[in-house]
């Protein structure tokens, strides 16, 4: 069974960093691509933004805009985990943070590709909230 739990949300001020974890079981991280998506308060499910990915097959991971050059995804391929550490961190950047596959080779970059609807599989999700 396909299953992905994050963790490592909290409350920190402006500046500061976290590291969130997903924790991947029913495959190896090493076999599809995970990528990181964030639902900021107010925002309806179908609004959740990507944040980032990372894919089986490279070390290129791809960033949202509003991200890059602050968090940086990794994979640990012994503990079957993909790790999003966030610095300098914003008020903007609050929100609810989930792991999410498709199961496919590729990064979805928040497309909606209807051929891989049977093999989303979402985390529960982590918050993290950044005061001013």
């Amino acid at each position: 069974q396909v299953r992905l739990v994050e963790s490592g949300g909290g409350l920190v001020q402006t500046g500061e960093s976290l590291r969130l974890s997903c924790e991947v079981s029913g495959f190896s991280v090493d076999d599809y691509a995970i990528e990181w998506y964030r639902q900021a308060p107010g925002k309806e499910r179908a609004e959740r933004e990507a944040v980032s990915c990372i894919t089986y097959f490279d070390d290129d991971p791809w960033y949202a805009v509003p991200v890059n050059g602050r968090f940086y995804i990794s994979r640990d391929r012994a503990k079957n985990t993909v790790t999003l550490e966030m610095n300098s961190l914003r008020p903007e950047d609050t929100a609810t943070y989930y792991c999410f596959t498709e199961r496919a080779r590729s990064c979805g970059r928040g497309q909606s590709r209807p051929a891989y609807a049977s093999t989303r599989t979402w985390g529960q999700g982590t918050q993290v909230t950044v005061s001013a």
